[in-house]
This record gives C-alpha cells, sequence and structure tokens, in this order.
C-alpha cells in the first residue's frame, strides 16, 4: 500500500496539483468528501468522514432513528477512508491545479464498510474471481441538455444552440442536432481525454437536446469510476456553457427517458476466452443461465436500477423503455437485447437501469443477477420475435414502494449483498418517497384545486 502511495505523491507533484477532492459515493452516487491541500493529503494518506453520509437521503435527511442506531454506531463515529491510486482523475475546470482521488472506506478494525457502494461492486466482483470469472462491461450513459432553471416547479426546456433556435420534433442520431452543441462537446472530450476516461461515441437521441455517450468496454469497477467522474464532468462542462445536463431518468413530460445500457458479458480469467460462448460459436449454457438470472432477479433487486420515484416514470407505457425482462436478439423493445457479435464478444445488454442509478450499484445488481443465474442454473425464457413492449409474464413493478418490499423480502440476494446494506439502502430509498409524499405536485393544483 505505501508503494502505491508514493507513486500517487509522485504522481500529484509532477503535474504541480496543489488541491486534492477526496470524494466517496453516496448511496445516491453524490461525490461527498473533503478538499484537502496536496502536502495535507500525502501527509495523512486519508481521511475520515461520518459514517452517517452512507445513510444519508438526496435531501440530505437521514433515516428514521431505530434503523439509524440499528446500522450505525450510536456515537455517529468515523469511517476510514482510503485512496485509490486506480481511481486518480484531473479537475480540468478547476482553477487551481486540481485531482479527485476515489477513496474505499473501512471501519476501525480494517473491515470493508458494507454500506459503501463501491465495497458492494467490489463484493460480487470477488464472487466472479473466486470462480475464475472477469466480467467485462460497456455502459451507455445517456442524458438531456436543457435550459437552466432557478424554478424547480417550472418545467424543463431545450436549450438554444448554436443556431440560436431550441429543437423541435425527434432527431434522433442526428449529427447536426449534436453539432448545435460542438462547443460544449469540445470541452466535454478535451476534459475526458484528460481525466483518461475511455469513452467512444455520442450519439444524438431521440429526446430534445438528449445525448447518449458509449463508454469503451473494460472491469466494471474501473468503469463505475469513470461514471462517476463524467456526470460530474458533464454537468460542469454544460454550466461553463450556460446550460444544464441532467441524468434524471423522466426529466421532460412526454419525452423518452434516459438509461444507463449495460452491457455485459465474463471471460475465463486462465484462457482470456468469453465463457458465454461454445468452442462451436454458439450460446453456452452459462449465457443461457446468465440471461436466465437477469429475468428471475432484475425485478427483485428493481430499486437499484431505478432508485427514485422519477426513474418510475421512465416504465410508463408508451415511453419507448423496456417495461420487462423479455428477451431477444437484435430486439431493442424487451429489456435484456442480445446484440449481434462474434462469439468472443457475445453479450447481453441489460436496458432497463436508468441514467440517474449509482453506477457502482447497478453493475453490482446486474452482474449479481447474472452470477446467480449461472450458479443455480436459471432457464430463461424462449426469446422474443417482434414487438414486446405489451408483454405482461415478466413485468417490472411499477412504483417504488412495491418495488422496495420486493427487494426487502429478496433473501437471495441478501445472502451476496449483506443484511446491512439490504436495510440501510430500502431504508433511504423509503425516507426519501416520505419526503416525496408530502410535496404537492403541479398536476394536483391543476386539476383538483378547483374542481373536487
Amino acid at each position: 500500500m505505501s508503494t502505491n502511495l508514493d507513486q500517487l505523491s509522485s504522481w500529484l507533484k509532477e503535474r504541480k496539483i496543489t488541491e486534492v477532492e477526496c470524494l466517496i459515493s453516496d448511496l445516491t452516487g453524490i461525490a461527498r468528501g473533503k478538499i484537502s491541500p496536496t502536502n495535507k493529503f500525502i501527509a495523512e494518506g486519508g481521511m475520515r468522514l461520518p459514517e452517517s453520509v452512507l445513510l444519508q437521503t438526496v435531501t440530505g435527511d437521514y433515516v428514521e432513528d431505530d434503523i439509524y442506531y440499528e446500522l450505525l454506531d450510536e456515537a455517529d463515529i468515523d469511517m476510514f477512508c482510503r485512496p485509490d491510486p486506480n481511481a486518480v482523475f484531473m479537475v480540468p475546470w478547476a482553477v487551481e491545479p486540481t485531482a479527485m482521488v476515489i477513496h474505499d472506506t473501512f471501519d476501525k478494525q480494517g473491515s470493508p464498510i458494507e454500506l459503501s457502494p463501491r465495497n458492494v461492486l467490489k463484493r460480487v466482483l470477488k464472487l466472479y474471481a473466486d470462480r475464475g470469472w472477469l466480467p467485462i462491461v460497456a455502459p451507455e450513459m445517456e442524458f438531456y441538455l436543457t435550459k437552466r432553471v432557478s424554478d424547480p416547479d417550472f418545467p424543463l426546456e431545450a436549450p438554444i444552440g448554436r443556431s440560436g433556435r431550441p429543437e423541435t420534433g425527434r432527431q434522433s442520431f442526428s449529427i447536426d442536432a449534436a453539432n448545435e452543441f460542438d462547443p460544449l462537446f469540445e470541452d466535454m472530450y478535451d476534459w475526458c481525454e484528460l481525466q483518461g476516461l475511455d469513452l467512444d461515441t455520442l450519439i444524438h437521441e431521440e429526446g430534445p437536446a438528449q445525448m447518449e455517450i458509449n463508454f469503451r468496454h473494460g472491469e466494471p469497477l474501473h468503469l463505475a469510476d469513470q461514471i462517476l467522474v463524467f456526470k460530474r464532468t458533464m454537468r460542469e462542462a454544460a454550466l461553463k456553457h450556460d446550460v444544464a445536463a441532467t441524468f434524471m431518468a423522466k426529466p421532460i413530460t412526454d419525452e423518452p427517458g434516459s438509461a444507463m445500457h449495460i452491457h455485459q458479458s465474463v471471460v475465463d480469467i486462465k484462457t482470456g476466452k468469453n465463457i458465454f460462448s461454445n468452442p462451436d460459436g454458439t450460446m453456452s449454457e452459462l449465457f443461457l443461465h446468465h440471461i436466465g438470472g437477469l429475468q428471475k432477479y432484475i425485478p427483485e433487486l428493481l430499486p437499484l436500477f431505478a432508485p427514485n420515484v422519477n426513474s418510475f416514470r421512465r416504465f410508463l407505457p408508451d415511453t419507448s423503455a423496456p417495461v420487462n425482462v423479455e428477451w431477444g436478439e437484435e430486439n431493442r423493445t424487451v429489456g435484456l437485447r442480445v446484440p449481434e457479435a462474434s462469439p468472443q464478444n457475445r453479450r447481453v445488454e441489460n436496458r432497463l437501469a436508468g441514467a440517474d442509478a449509482n453506477p457502482y450499484l447497478a453493475l453490482a445488481a446486474s452482474l449479481l443477477c447474472g452470477y446467480m443465474g449461472m450458479v443455480e442454473q436459471i432457464k430463461p425464457s424462449a426469446p422474443v420475435k417482434g414487438r414486446a413492449y405489451e408483454r405482461r409474464n415478466l413485468r417490472l413493478p411499477v412504483t417504488i414502494e412495491s418495488a422496495l418490499e420486493r427487494m426487502e423480502a429478496c433473501k437471495d440476494a441478501e445472502k451476496y449483498l449483506g443484511e446491512k446494506f439490504m436495510r440501510g439502502y430500502v431504508a433511504v430509498k423509503r425516507a426519501e418517497h416520505e419526503n416525496f409524499k408530502r410535496v404537492i405536485s403541479s398536476w394536483e393544483r391543476e386539476f383538483l384545486l378547483l374542481s373536487v
């Protein structure tokens, strides 16, 4: 560990870094931590944060006291955060030379904190490693650019591009529509290159000023770190150009939602071969079992893919999003798409996760569902040919309340993810939902105010 820290110190000194953003991901995916002068960061080799950060809701509130004190020390103690030398990124938008360093969290005995999203993903990856397997993922992140607005009751609008006009109509895959924001994306690509992010292609999606960034395939922990960094980078690039970037799952009424599509495959560590393909190039039993596990367990762990009330608006009928866990080859109407590919590149694309999901938890859950399918030898349903939106046999829970109930009852997943994490995550999401229910919506004012 000291050798790695020495290398990290050298990296910071070579780039004349004066400040270090020491951060972890909370359950929502918000970067929380401390900003430290470089000399202090090097001298201390880490930081301490209250462990209560990991039971904080998106509004900054906490879970109910009875659950809080069951899961955390009553003294509100600190956890110990150690920098990962493989998760160091520049902060190109900072005035002073600044780096951000993602940390891992431990208790005072040196054991990983169970509530930490990064530790949850590591826990799942170890399951694969213990069987000689290495998962490979390639995430695709959708998001909207919008006008900046200070009033949360005001609906979001498409921003003004270089032409001086906002978008109208559907502009899927339009090069000219994407180029409307070319100066913004030039900055984004320059910053991501400085950070070493493995970006592949930029696509204009279906909604107005809705974009998609594809990442090159790689190891899940490294990709989850990159998504955390990319979200911050994209928001900063947008603000520089006086617009906003949002990863909400459904930010605009009657427009398509934003997803985090997860392409996933598994290779044998010794041979480097894709275990999803037989020697003759056909689909392996492990591949079919992996799909079977996704079909069985995604509905049980849906809050890890759809963590907010807003997430479920993306699953409404006629929203261009899959609403079930059917699977099929080259079929974008199913939740689990198998793209056409060579045997070595055979993979399944999980199209159900929202762009608002915590990347560590979404990747962990998707890989765990497939893992349980392989271990339990779960057979998938028959593949779907044609339109799958109306199929009802394998539908998802339709509300955050019902999804949390199913997750809470899923003892099969709890065995792998840990009781503390499962209870803590469900408690945080329930606290957020209770907060949401206190807010009177514009729909209620519009249709009920003078009518009932």
